[in-house]
């Protein structure tokens, strides 16, 4: 199943469910007017959605209408929580490898996390609005999950039956303001700005063969000013999966529905498959020659994020950003 939040001028949308091929979709408001509302209620709420969705594929709906990602808001325009883990280890082996640091051994085993601002994500075709470039404006092409009720201390296994829903995410970092912040000891803030989401959230058993081990095994990929810089296999150097990253979340509270887990910046140690993020690029730069080469995002650059199926059709739709001075 496939499920869109269309913007109807109120905060959290109207939802929609989206054919399999992102051609049509359907207001499903006579089921649950938004998307956290079927969550709510996900057990009774489903089953309805499934049944509209099989319909719209079959072409047997009333009321279909083309399905414009331009209308769109991510998925869950707030959500109760965005929590981002750092799934690939290899990211933050080399971010640390260029600057000199040791990586403690403890990544490799214990996630790493921290907790964004949720009360205002921004669609997938919003600008990417930022008073200075000087802050080092780079993206970040992510996984993420939605999950229903989590208790506190579940085991993955348990996680993994509660995950709703999968998104790709556009995690956007401030790189230059990041060192400040975490020179504080108190974890990033100003240095992460609204996330983006893709133009729809699918159920796990649309990815079919793909979706396998609490993993998405298919590559990413990453288009910035029109070039492909990045396809990375989402499935592969992931040391922690969903249902791991969730359990972690879960250690010491609940999550309710609605929860959104991130991968971390998708990454390869296969460094021939591309880059999810600038930082990254640089950071190989720095390694081999001494200082970085890539420049980070200026205004009025794109950026593409996307991931195809085996046969080439677009799962999620595409987040297409531009990046936009603040105008005040």
């Amino acid at each position: 199943m496939k499920l869109a939040t269309f913007n109807d001028g109120s905060r959290d949308g109207q939802l929609a469910v989206v054919a399999r091929d992102l051609k049509t979709a359907h207001i499903a408001d006579g089921i649950a007017p938004t998307l956290q509302a079927a969550l709510d209620d996900w057990a009774f709420i489903a089953p309805q959605l499934q049944a509209l969705y099989e319909e719209l594929n079959a072409g047997r709906t009333r009321r279909p209408f083309d399905f414009d990602p331009a209308r769109c808001m991510a998925p869950l325009p707030r959500a109760y929580q965005w929590a981002d883990g750092s799934a690939y280890v290899n990211h933050v082996e080399l971010v640390r490898k260029a600057r000199g640091a040791e990586m403690p051994a403890s990544f490799w085993e214990d996630p790493l996390m921290y907790q964004g601002g949720s009360d205002d994500f921004i669609g997938p075709m919003d600008d990417i609005v930022l008073a200075h470039e000087e802050w080092g404006i780079d993206f970040e092409a992510e996984v993420a999950v939605v999950t229903g009720d989590v208790p506190m201390g579940a085991t993955p296994d348990e996680a993994h039956q509660q995950i709703r829903l999968l998104m790709l995410a556009n995690d956007v970092s401030l790189r230059n303001l990041i060192p400040a912040e975490l020179a504080k000891g108190f974890g990033f803030f100003q240095s992460k700005p609204a996330t983006a989401f893709s133009p729809v959230a699918v159920t796990p058993d649309e990815l079919g063969d793909a979706w396998k081990g609490g993993k998405v095994h298919l590559p990413l990929r990453s288009t910035w000013n029109e070039r492909l810089v990045g396809q990375p296999e989402a499935g592969v150097d992931m040391v922690f999966n969903f249902p791991q990253l969730i359990a972690h979340l879960c250690k010491t509270r609940n999550a309710r529905a609605g929860s959104i887990i991130g991968s971390g910046t998708v990454s390869n140690k296969d460094a021939s498959k591309g880059y999810s993020c600038i930082a990254e690029q640089r950071c190989l730069e720095t390694i081999e020659f001494g200082q970085p080469v890539t420049q980070f995002m200026r205004f009025g650059d794109t950026i593409r994020i996307e991931m195809l199926d085996e046969k080439g059709k677009s799962i999620f739709g595409a987040i297409e950003q531009k990046v936009k001075r603040l105008e005040r």
